[in-house]
């Protein structure tokens, strides 16, 4: 179809991360509003023939892995239609989706008979009650029952696990632990400045040296040698390895090979832009895929260097992380 998705900077595009609702189920501390949450119109969200449209020309620009996000992506019904149309794909390597696992009990086997390859599973607590505070829900077993769903139906597994100072920073250790029990690799994420009530700050933010300060006390950490582009940072402690995802203290945009399309059709170079491109429209006026091509390459084009979260003029972007797809 063309040259690839290529930016400024000369990254490439080789990920797409496509959100296909804004809706959600839980109410997580660091992505949503507590209420009054204004979800986006239905005839405004792309519909699985579009989304995979859109995937088929991003795969012919280069790109080879998508992985599915929402809102909560098993909110919306038959999902596994979709992951069937988009593992059908000519080229692309990888599929993948990230939930908060509450529906897998009923829906692991279906996606992995449709084709989905893994599983990222959101887990914020090994304590119920930590659990209801972060997610302002009390379905912490619900979700337990749904990563062992996923281990069941032959899934490789990893937990999300955003880190909060106050509320759950000394269970680093135990997350380590659990992985191992498991057979899952826990990935620690920095909390970033995408939560709905807009109450981030910095002193908030539990930091990648934290993270291994507290690993170290399991014995000496060790760096895992990984994919640089991956966002987490992989490492090794009493045999078990374990990830650090640390976007505020160590920021990683150099070697960014990632766009995300939100589920209205549009795309985003980066989670903190300020700025969108527009897919819907001329996707729904009739463009060709050369058309959309041409889109998407003016899109990646104008992608910044970096966020610019640890600079004074730094401004939280309008979408909450589940409007915009994590």
């Amino acid at each position: 179809m063309g040259p690839e998705l290529v930016d400024r900077f000369g990254r490439v595009v080789r990920k797409l991360r496509i959100s296909v609702t804004d809706r959600c189920n839980f109410r997580c501390q660091y992505c949503m509003p507590s209420e009054n949450v204004r979800w986006l119109p239905r005839s405004e969200i792309l519909t699985f023939e579009e989304i995979a449209r859109l995937a088929r020309v991003a795969v012919g620009l280069g790109v080879q892995r998508v992985r599915l996000t929402g809102g909560e992506p098993l909110a919306r019904p038959e999902m596994e239609v979709l992951v069937e149309q988009l593992a059908a794909i000519e080229g692309l390597r990888d599929l993948s989706m990230t939930t908060n696992g509450y529906f897998l009990p009923e829906k692991a086997e279906a996606l992995r008979r449709a084709g989905l390859g893994s599983l990222n599973i959101s887990l914020d607590s090994l304590r119920r009650d930590r659990f209801a505070e972060l997610t302002r829900r009390d379905t912490f077993e619900r979700v337990l029952e749904g990563i062992r769903a996923a281990l069941a139906a032959g899934f490789p597994v990893k937990i999300n696990t955003v880190l909060m100072r106050g509320i759950n920073e000394d269970e680093v250790t135990d997350f380590i632990e659990w992985g191992r029990q498991m057979g899952v690799r826990v990935r620690f994420i920095e909390f970033m400045p995408l939560d709905g009530d807009r109450r981030w700050s910095r002193e908030r933010v539990v930091t990648a040296d934290e993270i291994l300060a507290e690993a170290a006390k399991l014995g000496p950490v060790e760096s895992v040698e990984a994919d640089p582009h991956q966002p987490a940072r992989a490492y090794r402690v009493a045999g078990v390895e374990f990830g650090i995802i640390a976007s505020v203290s160590r920021p990683f945009c150099h070697q960014c090979d990632r766009i995300r399309l939100t589920a209205d059709g549009k795309i985003r170079n980066c989670l903190f832009a300020l700025e969108e491109t527009d897919l819907r429209g001329p996707l729904r006026s009739g463009a060709d895929d050369e058309a959309l091509a041409a889109v998407m390459r003016g899109a990646v084009w104008s992608k910044w260097e970096g966020h610019l979260i640890n600079r004074q003029d730094f401004r939280q972007p309008e979408r909450a992380m589940y409007a915009i797809g994590g």
